[in-house]
């Protein structure tokens, strides 16, 4: 299947590891050109460079905190000066503190907003004119099940972020007219390093954590980043022409809810 991506320019964030590696990789291999940001530099560098070493992609690393205005604003600037323009953003960011409410302070809840809701908005608001200039363009922002579905101990999580997709599916209604398509895709249990962080707490072996991990999946086992990007890819493509406002979760089944 084609799905209409070569020669697409497209901004991927949070790429050094995980998903937004996954991702970065996938539209390399479907012939998109790639950009991808991460806070630390050298594991950039080293993503970046087997992105290219797998597809012989065009990549752009650029290290950038989503969470500074100034390296947002510096970041899709440099992507659409040296490429003209972003037609695919994926607005990806770790996620915030894990706690209870009475431990968060508000410092943390100002920092969960500004990663997840806050980081969105400025980098939609960088790749925007561009999108309507040229009638067409995809942004995809990665947020969790908890859009659906609140999840233990992740407060901060369930409040901030079915926040961002509320913002999405208000921009996919406005910009529908610009050909510009805006989705949520919301992962389950995806093997990333932040889904191994509580492994040193159970005090189990990596393979008995990932097994407990997947004993509450229906599909029986936790997703890999790579599933994860097969449907961002998708979602992304010409093929997904018809799909806005949309928050999709990829979670094996985790979600029990209707919608």
């Amino acid at each position: 299947m084609d799905l209409g991506l070569r020669g697409k320019v497209a901004l991927v964030t949070a790429a050094s590891k995980g998903m937004g590696k996954a991702c970065a990789l996938e539209f390399a291999r479907e012939g998109a050109k790639v950009a991808m940001c991460a806070r630390t530099e050298s594991d950039l560098k080293t993503a970046a460079d087997e992105v290219r070493a797998a597809t012989k992609a065009d990549v752009l690393a650029m290290p950038a905190d989503v969470t500074k205005k100034d390296d947002v604003q510096a970041l899709t600037q440099r992507v659409s000066s040296q490429w003209g323009g972003v037609d695919i953003l994926v607005a990806n960011a770790g996620g915030p503190a894990r706690g209870f409410f009475e431990e968060m302070s508000d410092e943390q809840w100002q920092q969960a907003f500004e990663l997840s809701l806050l980081s969105v908005v400025r980098l939609v608001r960088g790749v925007l004119p561009g999108m309507q200039a040229k009638k067409w363009g995809r942004v995809l922002t990665i947020q969790s099940v908890s859009v659906k579905q609140p999840l233990p101990d992740l407060l901060l999580s369930n409040a901030v972020r079915p926040g961002t997709h509320g913002m999405i599916k208000t921009l996919a209604l406005r910009y529908a007219k610009d050909n510009i398509t805006f989705n949520t895709v919301c992962p389950g249990r995806i093997l990333t390093d932040r889904l191994m962080g509580g492994l040193k707490a159970s005090g189990l072996s990596r393979e008995q954590y990932i097994a407990q991990l997947g004993d509450e999946i229906p599909i029986g086992r936790v997703g890999t980043p790579e599933e994860f990007a097969n449907v961002v890819v998708f979602l992304a493509s010409e093929r997904a022409s018809y799909v806005t406002g949309t928050a999709i979760q990829v979670d094996g089944g985790l979600v029990r809810g209707l919608f």
